[in-house]
């Protein structure tokens, strides 16, 4: 059985993102709304920075194997009294081992301490049935969704 450890990434550690960032668009461009190309062009990821400035909106969390970080998810604070979960990824030969699941709950422990009460909206592209089960299990409701083609999703801490 593999040891995994889940923890917010710090300071110096945002080329280890932007390799994993990378590799999750490669691999699996239909799952996100960026591409591997668009993002290569891209000098330095907002995200990158938050992670080096250590912003207590925005924030990653990563899940590690030994030192090696085998997945992310990111979530970031909206103005209002929700927060957006976003780039949830786990490396292939590391899927279908709860690792997902811990991320995402780590990811929800951390914001639900930081703001109190705080609703967390995803989105899912369709037919992307194995995330949107994870997030059905997690206990994610799917919400109404006119702007966008993926499917809405809605957390609400109880």
């Amino acid at each position: 059985m593999i040891n995994i450890s889940y923890r917010k990434l710090i300071s110096g550690e945002s080329k280890m993102y932007r390799a994993i960032r990378l590799e999750s668009l490669e691999k699996f461009p239909e799952s996100f709304g960026a591409t591997y190309q668009e993002a290569l062009s891209i000098e330095k990821f907002r995200i990158e920075n938050d992670i080096e400035e250590q912003t207590p909106e925005r924030f990653v969390y990563g899940a590690f194997a030994q030192q090696e970080l085998v997945g992310i998810c990111t979530f970031v604070k909206n103005e209002d009294s929700t927060g957006s979960i976003y780039q949830m990824y786990v490396k292939r030969e590391f899927q279908g081992k709860n690792i997902g699941q811990g991320l995402i709950e780590a990811v929800i422990a951390e914001a639900c301490q930081k703001f109190n009460g705080i609703e967390i909206i995803l989105e899912v592209i369709p037919g992307n049935d194995k995330a949107y089960n994870l997030y059905r299990k997690i206990g994610f409701h799917e919400i109404p969704n006119t702007l966008s083609e993926e499917i809405s999703m809605k957390y609400i801490p109880g």
